[in-house]
């Protein structure tokens, strides 16, 4: 048997250093075992996929070093790797369970389903699907069919019953299936859902091993029984320990830059970030901290992943990448990296249009572009104090501006200022006062250029982490804070209407 493993991303925003983690770990168990490892773009959700997300997917993870060997922009013989360029293979086999009896057409709509899980809420229950589509006769179905009217494919579930799930970690893993909802297999606008697609597309890539997050096991009964129905051999099941942050909770990017992109662009060594996320759980032999790609692969064995939780540390990675900057690069190399960083005639190009007409000498230009160059500011509470607006409603503004930016699906000039001027109409504040606290987060100062140009520059994974460390001067917002927050940002978009 030929060892196959994928990475499966969905093309929704920036590129999560998780995902490189995932893909880090599946290319060193495809390579230890001389087998081949598949990148698969998962766009089945095609309201927030763009081809600028799948770009990015890209260029991040060649850029930290991780290669495969099928991929929607290498080929290969078990193509298309887009799910949106396979939609006519998923309906075939939705409908193969469907004859099986092993699937059922459900017409419930998404108010009765509300109204279903509000009345099991109110019972003590889990809020998971009753079944009512199992209730209708075949002529009741039929003529609902014949009738046009909409439905989704869901599949059948034990009602008793335990699903023991052999995992290459963690042994038997056992979920009750009572637990386990009934899945949608194919939403009402003829979609597959992520569950159908990712069984249907990793037997006919012929993956042997899925190792990914640890979230994926409580859907692992649902795949699990999918092979089953299908009469396929389920792929050998891995799931690795999500990354934390220092506070032991989930890896998040209010806590933490997330983004590939981010470190890329903050000045870290792509050898180091890959060697850093290499020990996320996972030693050397000879547990020494520093290792190339290649010593990860050679020495590569699965079973020496920790379960317990590893923490994502921005100071120790940096720590990491200035071993890497004293010991494995000479002078002559380091002022490459440094030209092919920042220092190199196509980025003074896009710069200099900005900082020209600011400029009496050239040593004015270093000063004036310094904060796009770097990673996170040196910012306090004190950078924003002579600012007109009072501190609590500078940092509210920082939130909603970083929200409505995350929303943006184009990161150019024009979009960015019509988004930061409709939310300051909204919030009934002059666009000049408005703009200085996000002049501040993004260059340190209000005396810099125009902060659209600004962002444009720093690129929406740095301008974003930039917004969020701003926030942060004040305090990190608790979970209450935010919930009351997100309730005043919903209302501005009604108000405005």
């Amino acid at each position: 048997m030929t060892v196959r493993t994928r990475i499966a991303p969905s093309p929704t925003g920036d590129p999560h250093v998780g995902t490189a983690y995932i893909a880090l770990f599946n290319q060193c168990f495809a390579r230890q075992h001389g087998g081949q490892f598949i990148l698969r773009i998962e766009d089945t959700d095609q309201t927030r996929s763009t081809p600028e997300s799948e770009q990015a997917i890209l260029d991040s993870l060649r850029w930290l070093g991780i290669d495969w060997d099928e991929g929607p922009d290498v080929g290969g013989e078990h193509g298309p790797y887009r799910q949106s360029e396979r939609m006519g293979i998923y309906k075939q086999y939705a409908d193969e369970l469907i004859e099986k009896g092993h699937a059922f057409y459900c017409f419930a709509t998404s108010e009765e389903l509300d109204e279903m899980r509000r009345e099991q809420q109110a019972r003590g229950e889990t809020p998971k699907y009753d079944g009512r589509g199992l209730k209708l006769s075949e002529a009741e179905v039929q003529a609902k069919l014949a009738a046009g009217e909409p439905y989704v494919v869901r599949m059948k579930l034990p009602e008793e019953g335990v699903c023991v799930i052999d995992d290459m970690l963690r042994g038997n893993i056992e979920i009750e299936w009572s637990q386990v909802d009934m899945q949608v297999l194919l939403k009402a606008d003829g979609m597959p859902t992520y569950h159908l697609a990712n069984v249907v597309d990793d037997h006919l890539m012929g993956i042997t091993h899925v190792i990914r997050g640890e979230e994926w096991i409580n859907s692992a009964p649902k795949h699990l029984k999918l092979y089953e129905y299908f009469g396929w051999e389920a792929p050998v099941l891995c799931h690795l320990p999500l990354l934390r942050n220092p506070d032991k909770s989930k890896l998040s990017k209010r806590k933490n830059p997330t983004s590939i992109l981010y470190y890329q662009r903050a000045g870290y060594l792509p050898e180091a970030v890959l060697n850093y996320l290499g020990r996320m759980g996972w030693s050397m032999p000879d547990e020494r901290e520093k290792f190339t790609l290649a010593d990860m692969q050679a020495n590569f064995d699965i079973t020496r992943v920790s379960l317990g939780g590893p923490i994502f540390d921005v100071e120790k990675l940096s720590w990491l990448n200035g071993l890497w900057i004293r010991e494995d690069l000479n002078t002559e190399q380091l002022a490459d990296r440094l030209s092919e960083w920042a220092l190199n005639r196509d980025n003074l190009l896009k710069v200099l249009p900005h900082a020209q007409s600011r400029m009496e000498t050239l040593g004015d230009f270093m000063p004036l572009v310094a904060f796009l160059a770097s990673g996170q500011l040196p910012l306090t509470e004190a950078h924003f104090a002579e600012n007109r607006l009072p501190m609590d409603e500078q940092k509210q503004l920082l939130q909603f501006a970083l929200w409505r930016l995350e929303a943006l699906r184009v990161w150019e000039r024009d979009e960015i200022f019509n988004a930061l001027k409709e939310l300051a109409g909204q919030m009934d504040i002059k666009l000049k006062d408005f703009l200085a606290p996000i002049f501040i987060a993004i260059a340190g100062t209000t005396a810099s250029f125009s902060v659209m140009d600004s962002m444009t520059l720093l690129g929406p994974d740095m301008s974003r982490a930039r917004l969020r460390q701003a926030i942060n001067i004040w305090g990190e917002v608790g979970k209450k804070q935010l919930k009351k927050l997100e309730k005043t940002y919903q209302g501005l978009g009604q108000s405005a209407d």
